[in-house]
């Protein structure tokens, strides 16, 4: 009996089948990784899981007494409270404990001595709880794991309200890493971290006694983590034992099995169908035919899944600009406070850059102030001539409205075959097309603002953590189309394995930060 048994799920939205007769097994201590491409329905399986959605069939069975951490794409956090409130909370049930001890103690004064004997007890016990718990130095605790992640250089008592979002995703995942789950139940956590925070969470993972599933589309942190992988394709979910390389090994060995064992059989299916129809007519023959018929009949049918659409990025190149693209005289960016000193730099036509450092330093904040989305505090900045910009937010929130329309409106001019035919070449299926913006999972949202941009005519492309949410065989995708696009490039990005083979030049803002690192 495992931790978590699922078994014989079952789950779609509308006419789409996301989770068919699914079962599913996590053992103490196992690590595992959950992949698939996009809309796949690794979100969904996680949902159902959790309690959080019901499926339409089968049953999913806890052990009793089992604590979970859930980090999903889409946690909030309550306004009003600082970081420090927020990783406190991890430890609520703690403080609990403490309030019993207090109330225990008041009782004291009005206690007989047999009462106090039990009272005295009940102390000792939840005494023993809480120092077995490390309770009396939890704030060095919050402080040690709020350091790993980047959340002390923000400062533990800002309003969690006046954070990005990136931000905002670093303190829940401090906060569900605090709690200690029996299971942790991890949705995409590096999306928002730099390189020495992923750094971080790998050793706390690698080192990590208790069971968790991670969903992550960086191959190489979760290959460094994880022991089991479960592959959704299809609607189908298959178990591997083994590292994420060694599933690859597996799934392509499987892969080309079936395809063999598949022509195999039509070659088979094809003597078979030949041989009837040339003698069930025939006399002398007909008895045969029959046989061969009965043999087709109770034949088990491979079948083998249909490819899934690879997006196909591509951008359209706008008319030349002029050679300086941008040009900044000592720049300072911020809000109330500045983020940077003063600096002074120019992006010229046709360079490719990336720009990386740890989080709060005023990545994206850089790129809004450059396109003129907000002002800085002070210092000039220069747009060149006839520049016509695409820009790619980090964050977008979700609306009710179809794919289509949301796609249509910006683009009446389209066709609605010419309006689908944009959507589907970025890998999008119909039955995405027909769904609601809210629906889609993060890499399938992604797919969609991409598409806006790849409609338009753009000689500067400036993009924020595009890889967050896609798959690999998006990223690797878009990739080739940034390597391509014969115009200037700007991009925020955490991942050296997605932008070093693209970017003529790294910029670090550690090098222009006021913080201290």
């Amino acid at each position: 009996m495992g931790i978590l048994n699922v078994s014989n799920v079952s789950h779609g939205f509308g006419s789409r089948i996301i989770l068919e007769d699914a079962s599913f097994r996590l053992l103490k201590g196992e690590h595992i990784g959950l992949v698939g491409a996009n809309g796949e329905g690794k979100s969904t399986f996680l949902n159902i899981i959790t309690g959080k959605l019901m499926p339409d069939e089968g049953k999913v069975t806890w052990c009793n007494h089992i604590t979970t951490g859930y980090l999903d794409q889409y946690s909030t956090l309550e306004k009003g409270k600082t970081i420090r409130d927020i990783l406190r909370s991890a430890f609520a049930h703690m403080f609990e404990l403490e309030q019993d001890v207090m109330n225990l103690y008041e009782k004291m004064g009005d206690c007989t001595p047999e009462e106090m004997d039990i009272v005295l007890e009940e102390v000792g016990e939840i005494q023993s709880i809480l120092e077995g718990a490390d309770f009396y130095n939890l704030d060095s605790k919050i402080e040690e794991y709020a350091a790993g992640l980047g959340l002390l250089d923000i400062g533990l008592e800002k309003d969690v309200s006046e954070l990005s979002g990136g931000q905002r995703a670093k303190i829940l995942l401090a906060k569900v890493l605090l709690e200690n789950p029996m299971i942790l139940i991890l949705d995409e956590p590096t999306n928002f971290l730099d390189e020495d925070h992923i750094l971080w969470l790998k050793n706390f993972l690698q080192n990590y006694e208790n069971a968790f599933i991670l969903v992550s589309h960086d191959i190489p942190f979760l290959n460094d983590v994880t022991n089991v992988i479960y592959h959704i394709e299809a609607a189908v979910l298959t178990r591997y034992t083994g590292d994420y390389y060694k599933f690859k090994e597996m799934y392509e060995l499987k892969k080309r099995q079936i395809e063999m064992a598949y022509k195999k059989q039509q070659k088979e299916i094809a003597h078979l169908e030949d041989f009837i129809a040339r003698n069930k007519a025939r006399v002398a023959t007909t008895n045969l035919a029959k046989d061969r018929q009965k043999k087709l009949d109770r034949m088990d049918i491979i079948e083998i899944a249909r490819e899934k659409p690879k997006p196909i990025f591509g951008f359209k190149t706008a008319r030349t600009p002029s050679r300086e693209i941008v040009a900044v005289e000592n720049l300072v960016i911020g809000y109330e406070e500045a983020l940077t000193r003063p600096v002074s730099f120019s992006i010229e036509r046709n360079q490719k850059i990336a720009i990386k450092g740890v989080n709060g330093l005023g990545k994206s904040t850089l790129l809004n102030t450059l396109l003129r989305n907000i002002k800085p505090l002070s210092g000039e900045i220069e747009h060149g001539q006839f520049l016509q910009i695409g820009f790619f937010k980090q964050e977008e929130e979700s609306s009710n409205t179809q794919v289509l329309d949301e796609f249509w409106n910006e683009f009446p001019g389209l066709t609605n075959a010419e309006a689908r035919a944009a959507l589907a070449r970025c890998g999008l299926t119909n039955d995405h097309i027909t769904s609601q913006m809210k629906v889609l999972s993060g890499g399938e949202n992604a797919k969609v603002r991409l598409a806006k941009i790849m409609n338009r005519e753009i000689n500067f492309l400036v993009l924020d953590e595009p890889t967050n949410h896609l798959d690999i065989e998006a990223k690797e995708e878009l990739k080739r189309a940034i390597k391509e696009f014969a115009g200037t490039v700007l991009m925020v990005s955490h991942e050296p394995d997605f932008y070093m083979d693209i970017a003529t030049e790294v910029w670090n803002v550690e090098d222009w930060t006021t913080k201290i690192i």
